[in-house]
This record gives C-alpha cells, sequence and structure tokens, in this order.
C-alpha cells in the first residue's frame, strides 16, 4: 500500500498481507451488516485445495468473529479428500460437499444463519484475489462470486495505459 492510499476499512486486508501471513492462518475479509445488502458476506482466500490445511483456519477466523460456526458448505470436486466433519477448538463443524460451485462456500452459524463467502482460488495473482475480496465486501454488490472472479481476473490482465502498463 503506498504511503498515500488511505488505510483499509475495519474488516479489510491491506495490499501484501498475503505474503506476509503465517502458514495455517485463513485470508478472509467480512462485511457483515444487519441488512445483509449484497449477495455475499465476505471472501476467503485458501493458500491450496486441502481442506485438512485450510478449513481449520477458516473455521477459526469465523468462529471469532461470527459465533459458533455449525456447517461449512464446499463444492467437493474442487477440494482434495473433503471430510464429512472436522473438529476445531473442540467443536465439531460438518463440512457438506455441496453444488453451489467451487467459487462458493456457504457457512452456518447457529441453526440457521448463513453466510456466503466468495472462495478466491489458491493460484489466483494477488493483484486479482484483493480485487475480488475487495468487490465480494462491497455494500450492495449486486454480483455473484463467479462474475466477480471473472471481472477481477479480465480488469487484472487487460493493459490499461500505453505499451500496456497500468
Amino acid at each position: 500500500m503506498a504511503v498515500s492510499d488511505p488505510p483499509p476499512p475495519a474488516g479489510l486486508l491491506a495490499d501484501g498481507v498475503y505474503e506476509s501471513l503465517r502458514p495455517g492462518t485463513a485470508l478472509l475479509r467480512l462485511a457483515t451488516t444487519h441488512d445483509r445488502e449484497g449477495i455475499l458476506d465476505g471472501a476467503w482466500w485458501p493458500r491450496s485445495r486441502d481442506p485438512a490445511t485450510e478449513l481449520p483456519s477458516l473455521i477459526a477466523a469465523l468462529s471469532e468473529r461470527l459465533g459458533p460456526v455449525t456447517r461449512v458448505g464446499l463444492d467437493g470436486d474442487a477440494w482434495d479428500d473433503l471430510p464429512t466433519r472436522i473438529t476445531v477448538d473442540g467443536r465439531l463443524v460438518h463440512i457438506d460437499s455441496s453444488v453451489v460451485g467451487d467459487d462458493t462456500a456457504l457457512v452456518t452459524r447457529g441453526d440457521r444463519d448463513h453466510f456466503s463467502l466468495l472462495v478466491i482460488p489458491p493460484d489466483t495473482p494477488p493483484p486479482a484475489a484483493r480485487a475480488a475480496m475487495a468487490d465480494a465486501v462491497r455494500a450492495g454488490n449486486p454480483r455473484q462470486a463467479r462474475q466477480i472472479l471473472v471481472d477481477t481476473a479480465r480488469d487484472r490482465t487487460r493493459p490499461t495505459g500505453p505499451g500496456g502498463q497500468r
């Protein structure tokens, strides 16, 4: 982040933070509000498709911010050996193999409170991932997760200045 850039809003991660996180740390942005205006409540950028490595830190981070997480729904085809349950901090969390698509995670807090997270593919370049995370938590965002990923990937690969410079 340049010196002249304003600090990120609360709950958002500054540029470059992905590279500085220790292994096992969830990279997550949340924008939960009472009115829940947008389609998505946040974004998650896992480092791999290994649920045993990625899910504990996600669930711990979500539980810290939202309260006890009881379920996480992920696309079973997009993950390596997706378990049906996992224990995190002594709490059992059910893992549902859902058909929402590999770009969305559905999180349940308690019995009925659901949150939708954009799942950014692990191999996404940092600028596109940061842009997708910011778009996912933008108030009133009308776009589905897949469209955010398509738009941010396109925006990050399209030359914008003379000679292809940004």
